[in-house]
């Protein structure tokens, strides 16, 4: 019997790779701002944690501004920064194998569920999840702790130490822990090894092979 029974997975650098769409709608939400946005790999920072605090803490906004500036990265994210996005190589034949091994899939992302939805539906990935958990539009839901709470109220666990968070963030793993989950951080996204072990990652994996073998583990 293999360790996990359920397993939640962020979205962001870790089912898919928004590099380009994230940044985009940033850097116009920069732009909208006054501030002349910078060349868009310097921006991946604001790649996983909420919003409002990315523009806060590399741009010194209020968190008044930050909402402001939320809105004007959604003019962007909305109909074309949201699909200027793409699943990693390998994602799709994890999941299917995941589920035929009997696995419960949840998602849980820091992203609007109303977003996460769209892009699991326009990357053929919803079918593989039991559970869509995102923040609120209103951002009054956001810090990844609470997405994972929610996950878990809406499809409790029968075992929560057989049931594990998945993510390439520390906000991943800082969320995982207030909620009493072990945890798995990914390289291939944005996240380095520093930042995920030092955040008290239980495992680490490098590719999505990796990945999958620790889950069926």
């Amino acid at each position: 019997m293999s360790r996990y029974d359920m397993i939640l997975f962020d979205l962001d650098g870790t089912l898919t790779d928004p590099g380009l769409g994230i940044t985009s709608s940033v850097a116009h939400a920069l732009r909208r701002a006054g501030i002349t946005p910078p060349p868009l790999p310097e921006l991946y920072p604001f790649i996983g944690p909420p919003l409002v605090d990315s523009f806060v803490k590399y741009y010194g906004m209020t968190e008044e501004e930050g909402r402001i500036a939320v809105t004007w990265f959604r003019e962007y994210f909305r109909d074309r920064g949201i699909f200027e996005n793409e699943v990693y190589e390998g994602i799709s034949a994890m999941l299917s194998r995941l589920r035929a091994a009997g696995k419960t899939l949840v998602l849980a992302t820091s992203k609007p569920e109303e977003f996460a939805k769209r892009i699991l539906d326009h990357f053929s990935l919803a079918e593989y999840f039991t559970c869509v958990t995102g923040a609120s539009m209103d951002e009054t839901l956001c810090r990844k702790g609470d997405v994972i709470a929610l996950a878990l109220r809406r499809c409790p666990p029968a075992d929560l130490s057989r049931t594990v968070m998945v993510g390439d963030r520390l906000h991943d793993i800082e969320g995982a822990k207030q909620n009493g989950l072990p945890s798995i951080g990914v390289l291939y996204g944005y996240g380095s090894r520093e930042e995920l072990e030092d955040a008290g990652a239980d495992e680490i994996a490098a590719t999505v092979t990796e990945l999958e073998q620790q889950l069926l583990a």
